[in-house]
Parts: structure tokens; C-alpha cells; sequence
């Protein structure tokens, strides 16, 4: 009876979970936006994006050296090398405008994403 009774619950899930719609975005499916980095500033210097929706940055440094992205606000941070490119995602932001700096040419490269 316990061996049919377990069965049966195995059965119940499989088909449970066989049947659930995901309730992610493939990664393809995320809007995406582009970042470069070129002598000591951010091209361009202001990203729009859509509030509450999650979305993935593509960052291309093109020298000369290296640059860095940081923002306090988001919480995010990476360094890339010349002619290194990487891609961040991004958590649902509230509107709002969101800065971020290249720690390498503090005086120049700036830029905000602004989430509407």
C-alpha cells in the first residue's frame, strides 16, 4: 500500500511540474543594451531602460587600456580590459535615474541609466 501511495505522488508531481509554465525570461529574451568605453568615457552616456523589467547590459571597452563600470546605486561592478566585452544583468529597476562611473577616468567617464 505504501510503495502505491508513493507511486501515485510521483506520478502526481511529474505531471505537475511537466505542465508549469516557467516563470523566468531566457536570457535571449531580455532586452538588451549596449555600453562603450573609449578613451576615458562612456558612449553613450545615457541608457534608457524600462522600469520593472529586467534587462541585460553589454559593455565593450575599446581602449586605449583598461575601464571600469561601477554603480554604488545598483550595486554593480566590473573591470574589463582593453578590448574585453561583458554583459551584466540587471534586477527590475523603480523608475528613477541610477548613475554610474569608470573608476579609471573618474573626471570623465559618467553616465546614468534612467529606468521609465
Amino acid at each position: 500500500m505504501r510503495n502505491w501511495n508513493l507511486m501515485r505522488a510521483a506520478i502526481a508531481f511529474c505531471v505537475a511540474t511537466a505542465s508549469a509554465q516557467p516563470s523566468f525570461v531566457a536570457a535571449d529574451e531580455l532586452p538588451t543594451f549596449l555600453l562603450t568605453a573609449k578613451d576615458g568615457r562612456f558612449y553613450p552616456e545615457t541608457i534608457e531602460v524600462p522600469a520593472g523589467q529586467k534587462f541585460r547590459l553589454t559593455i565593450k571597452n575599446e581602449g586605449p587600456g583598461p575601464e571600469e563600470f561601477e554603480s554604488l546605486e545598483l550595486r554593480k561592478e566590473t573591470v574589463l580590459a582593453e578590448g574585453v566585452t561583458r554583459t551584466l544583468v540587471f534586477a527590475p529597476m523603480k523608475p528613477g535615474t541610477y548613475k554610474f562611473f569608470g573608476e579609471f577616468h573618474l573626471d570623465t567617464a559618467k553616465g546614468q541609466i534612467i529606468a521609465k
